[in-house]
């Protein structure tokens, strides 16, 4: 065991080389992601649900000085990916995972956050307005926390979106008990349910459909009792709904290095706070990576927090384009670059062993996730 405590963050490399071909298309490569699985699970005692919700996040440590950290031991690895579960009762659950190794490779390091600033000269982020985009892929993958801030679909019951709009790193957050999705939908015509008349010089409204959730998944490294210590590296959480949301969804993939990104660039849709009602989409270029965060500059606000991110890549075993949720949109951080200060906003990659539980935890087998 104590072999492979250095080396744990460094597993299963994509097993496809990028080929040179002038030809060549961005392709989603081929991962073998490692298992994990629940080893015991205990009850806590009832949260307090005091923290206030926060659409942001900082941390002291940028991408310099979070690769140059040291790597964290097996066992850190392990306390990190284990996980609380919160209950619509408001019950609480703690679960030690194990992890298995099938496969090796390698890649890595490790990244960090502050905030105020998010928007980089022009702003360039796009409003999305009338219902033939909001209510269709990949648009309509973007759901509304009722914390305030935005998640995925990534499966039939299941939204992926950021742990700090659940918990502080300390507290569940008020509200995380009757936690609630929003799905936009068109508001009821006057003329009633049967009406087709509109102004097609005025975009239709749209209002929220709201569904409960039943449970909440929040791993250990965010949990830590001050979410700063490591940074935005476990910002994420998955949530179930009470029942299926019926919409397409976008499957979640291990985040490919930065330079492997068609034309090294991201995207995101989010209800960003300064756009009240409005989901903004927006793309941009990666500027720096570290293994667990991708720093970029894509324009955003509060409120953004959650969105998935995602590209559109080659899948060749199914001969098709195929778009992939490689990240989470955490937040804003400032940076110190050799005694100047600049700013970026951080996205928590997907990175093999994150897939692996986040996979486990939408289908309960670690068969269905061998494959990231």
């Amino acid at each position: 065991m104590a072999a492979l405590s250095t080396l744990i963050l460094l597993l299963c490399a994509a097993k496809d080389v990028m080929p040179s071909s002038p030809h060549w298309k961005p392709t989603w490569p081929s991962y073998r992601v490692p298992v994990i699985l629940p080893q015991s699970t205990l009850n806590l005692d009832k949260p307090q649900f005091d923290a206030e919700a926060r659409l942001e996040v900082v941390s002291p440590c940028g991408p310099a000085c979070h690769k140059s950290s040291p790597l964290p031991t097996y066992e850190e690895v392990k306390n990190y990916l284990s996980y609380e579960t919160l209950y619509a009762n408001g019950s609480l659950t703690e679960t030690e995972v194990g992890i298995y190794i099938l496969s090796s490779g390698g890649d890595g390091s490790r990244g960090r956050s502050r905030t105020k600033r998010q928007i980089y000269g022009y702003d360039s982020r796009f409003s999305i307005f009338g219902k033939d985009f909001l209510l269709n892929y990949p648009f309509s993958t973007s759901v509304k926390l009722s914390t305030g801030c935005t998640g995925t679909l990534v499966a039939e019951k299941h939204v992926l979106t950021a742990a700090h709009c659940i918990h502080d790193g300390k507290s569940y957050v008020k509200g995380a008990q009757k936690l609630r999705v929003g799905f936009l939908k068109p508001k009821q015509k006057d003329g009633g349910k049967g009406s087709n008349i509109t102004n097609s010089a005025m975009p239709e409204k749209m209002k929220f459909q709201w569904i409960r959730v039943k449970r909440t998944h929040v791993p250990k490294g965010w949990i830590k009792g001050n979410a700063n210590d490591i940074g935005m590296d476990y910002d994420y959480a998955l949530l179930e709904l009470k029942k299926p949301h019926k919409r397409k969804f976008m499957k979640i993939g291990v985040s490919p290095p930065a330079r492997h990104l068609p034309g090294g660039r991201i995207h995101f849709s989010g209800y960003d706070n300064d756009r009240p009602g409005n989901l903004v989409y927006r793309f941009c270029d990666v500027k720096d990576e570290t293994y667990d965060l991708l720093y970029q500059q894509c324009d955003a606000q509060p409120g953004a927090s959650g969105s998935g991110v995602y590209v559109r890549m080659w899948k060749r075993q199914n001969h098709k384009w195929e778009r992939k949720i490689i990240g989470i949109f955490s937040g804003h951080q400032w940076v110190d670059m050799n005694g100047t200060p600049q700013d970026f906003n951080v996205a928590v990659r997907i990175t093999p062993l994150k897939y692996a539980q986040i996979c486990y935890w939408i289908k309960g087998n670690y068969l269905d996730c061998r494959e990231g």
